[in-house]
C-alpha cells in the first residue's frame, strides 16, 4: 500500500493508467508490476539526477536534461518496444486465427462455441487471451464483455477492430463470415504491404553498410602508397 501512495504522489494519475494500458497490452503473460516498474522508473531518474547535479561540470544543465531522457526511454525500452513487437506478431497470427474461426462459424452457429474450437485448435497469442477471457464467462460475464477484455491485453488496432466488428455483428445479426473474409483480406494486403516495404529500404540499409565499410578501405588503398613514401622518407 506504501508504494501505491508514494506512486500517487510522484506521478499524475493519467501517466498512472497510460503505463497501466500499457502493461496489460503486453498480455496475460506479462509478469510486470507497476508498483515495481515505477518505483525503478522513480530510483533510476532519482540517481540519475543527483548524480549528475553532484559530479559533473555542467550538472545544472545536465541533470535536468538526462533525466528527461531516462524518464521517456525507460518506458520506450521496457514497455513500448515490447508493445510494438507483441503488435506485429498479433497480425500475424490474426489471419490465420480469423481464417479458422470463419470456417468454424459456417458449420457451428454459437459464436462462443466457435471461438472455443478455433483457440483449442491453434496455439497462438490469440488463442492464448481469448481461451482466458472465455474462463471469465463462468463467473457471470458475458461474451461481449469477454471480447472487450480479450481487446485491453492486444496492442493491436487492426486485431481489435475485427473483436469490434465481430461485437456489433453478433449484437446486429449481420453476417460475421462475410466480416471476417473482409477483414482477413485487409490484414493479409497489410502484411504484404509491409513486406513490400522492408524489401524497399534493403537497398538504403546495404548502401550505408557499403559505406561504412568501403570508403574507409578506398582511402586506404589511395592514401596507402603516399603514407609508405612518406614514412619512408621520414
Amino acid at each position: 500500500m506504501k508504494k501505491s501512495i508514494l506512486i500517487n504522489k510522484v506521478y499524475r494519475k493519467s501517466t498512472i493508467e497510460n503505463t497501466k494500458r500499457k502493461i496489460i497490452a503486453l498480455g496475460s503473460d506479462n509478469k510486470i508490476n507497476i508498483n515495481t516498474f515505477l518505483n525503478v522508473k522513480t530510483v533510476l531518474l532519482v540517481l540519475t539526477f543527483f548524480t549528475l547535479l553532484l559530479f559533473s561540470h555542467q550538472g545544472y544543465l545536465m541533470a535536468p536534461v538526462f533525466s528527461f531522457i531516462v524518464y521517456y526511454l525507460y518506458d520506450y525500452i521496457i514497455l513500448d518496444l515490447k508493445i510494438k513487437k507483441r503488435s506485429k506478431l498479433l497480425e500475424k497470427e490474426a489471419v490465420f486465427y480469423f481464417k479458422v474461426l470463419a470456417l468454424t462459424i459456417e458449420h457451428e452457429k454459437n459464436l462462443k462455441t466457435c471461438f472455443e474450437i478455433t483457440s483449442k485448435a491453434i496455439d497462438s497469442n490469440i488463442s492464448r487471451e481469448i481461451q482466458i477471457s472465455l474462463e471469465e464467462l463462468k463467473y457471470g460475464k458475458s461474451l461481449i464483455e469477454a471480447l472487450n477484455d480479450t481487446k485491453k491485453r492486444i496492442p493491436s488496432k487492426e486485431v481489435n477492430n475485427v473483436l469490434f466488428n465481430i461485437i456489433e455483428s453478433n449484437k446486429y445479426g449481420n453476417s460475421i463470415v462475410d466480416l471476417l473474409n473482409n477483414q482477413i483480406e485487409y490484414l493479409t494486403d497489410k502484411r504484404i504491404l509491409s513486406i513490400k516495404a522492408q524489401i524497399n529500404r534493403l537497398p538504403t540499409k546495404i548502401s550505408i553498410i557499403s559505406v561504412i565499410f568501403f570508403i574507409p578501405l578506398i582511402l586506404l588503398l589511395i592514401l596507402g602508397p603516399v603514407l609508405i613514401r612518406y614514412f619512408i622518407n621520414f
